[in-house]
């Protein structure tokens, strides 16, 4: 293990929605067009916009599936199990994934110094309300209310959760954003996809949200695009719909539906350096979490490519341009090292996942990563590239 000094801080953690997270702040005569709660043979589920939601088994979350419970598989699966045999176990839900005072203990003890916190529903519920604009809106007004009750954007110093961005009016979400600073919001999250407008999809790089870039530009608050639901279809070679396929046997098995993340958070990263949002915006500071890496070398090579074939169009160089203004958090089982050689470490920020299933057991299990950078490098990713971020740069 790698001994430090220093307490970390972990970039990519997450809640779990309390019962009332999409309701408490809804309008009742609203919501039927949001969420709302059902029970299906002595289970309950959500209902998001008229249509059951399956995203997750059990959004009571009790019991629920240890953290890194998936560890082994995403290593490489070296004992050969199977991926629902991991996920048996079970736990009464923990106060600390729902519970402020209880998360600030258990970052103590863990020896986390702060961590940026994301949703693990509301990351997955626009998707579904994405033709309903009104709906989302109003959702994700009363969730980030909800949100702000129950974790605050700055609690103690040491949580920041991050207040979800829906663009799809982009009049209301300016006005959104200006909540979140009067908040007290140092990051904000959103979806890495394309907008659904009044006027159908648009570029998030389209001219019609420069007000929203704007005023995050002004206010020099980091916009994380954060894994969730982007509405990626796997073209027929896999059913659709977000999470893992199981087959006719009732076991896992692979299917591209595994890329969508990576193939969402790609186009998404791309678009915007295609967009010239760095030069028009040249304040923004966007983080990449839990959408991996593996693709930053390919990326990199079109924009050159790009760069090449339409000569002038790019002020700046958009490679340099994107390593300025983007930090990435690798998935842990991605190779840091390679994305350190392509971002340089002052551009590399640490995330365990935690609690989740796919993430590490434990945040600090990630150094065992880290252990031949030197010194320096391990405490610019794993402390002072998200700090940085995590402090606002007003322009």
């Amino acid at each position: 293990m790698v001994e430090l000094d220093y307490l970390p801080f972990d970039a990519d953690n997450h809640y779990y929605e309390g019962l009332d997270a999409f309701t408490r702040h809804v309008d009742p005569k609203m919501q039927a067009r949001c969420v709302q709660w059902c029970d299906i043979g002595g289970r309950k589920h959500h209902v998001v916009g008229g249509v059951v939601s399956h995203a997750v088994k059990n959004p009571t979350w009790d019991p629920i599936a240890k953290p890194g419970a998936l560890h082994d598989f995403f290593r490489g699966n070296p004992d050969g199990r199977s991926p629902l045999e991991m996920l048996a176990e079970r736990e009464p839900l923990p106060a600390e994934y729902i519970n402020k005072d209880a998360r600030v203990a258990k970052l103590q003890e863990q020896g986390l110094t702060g961590v940026w916190l994301f949703p693990t529903l509301g990351v997955l519920y626009e998707e579904l309300l994405h033709t309903d604009i009104g709906a989302c809106n109003t959702l994700f007004t009363a969730f980030n209310t909800w949100l702000e009750e129950d974790w605050g954007c700055n609690y103690q110093d040491k949580i920041f959760a991050a207040p979800y961005m829906a663009l799809g009016d982009v009049d209301h979400a300016v006005a959104e954003l200006q909540t979140a600073l009067d908040r007290g919001a140092r990051v904000v999250c959103m979806r890495p996809a394309p907008v659904f407008t009044a006027s159908g999809f648009k570029s998030p790089g389209d001219p019609m949200f420069d007000p929203f870039w704007s005023l995050a530009n002004e206010a020099g608050v980091t916009v994380v695009i954060h894994a969730g639901d982007s509405g990626y279809k796997t073209n027929g070679y896999a059913a659709d719909g977000f999470g893992a396929d199981i087959g006719s046997s009732g076991a896992w098995k692979p299917t591209i539906k595994a890329f969508n993340i990576e193939r969402a958070a790609f186009d998404w990263l791309i678009t915007m350096s295609f967009e010239r949002m760095y030069e028009r915006f040249p304040n923004l500071r966007v983080a990449s979490v839990e959408n991996g890496s593996d693709f930053l070398g390919t990326l990199f090579r079109k924009l050159d490519q790009t760069a090449r074939k339409y000569p002038g169009y790019f002020k700046v160089d958009p490679v340099e341009s994107y390593k300025e203004h983007v930090w990435m958090n690798p998935f842990w089982e991605d190779d840091v090292h390679e994305i350190v050689d392509l971002m340089g470490a002052d551009r590399v920020i640490f995330g365990s996942d935690w609690p989740h299933i796919e993430g590490m057991p434990q945040p600090l299990d990630y150094l065992v990563e880290l252990k031949e950078f030197d010194q320096a490098d391990q405490r610019k990713i794993v402390l002072e590239n998200v700090t940085e971020l995590n402090n606002l740069r007003p322009a």
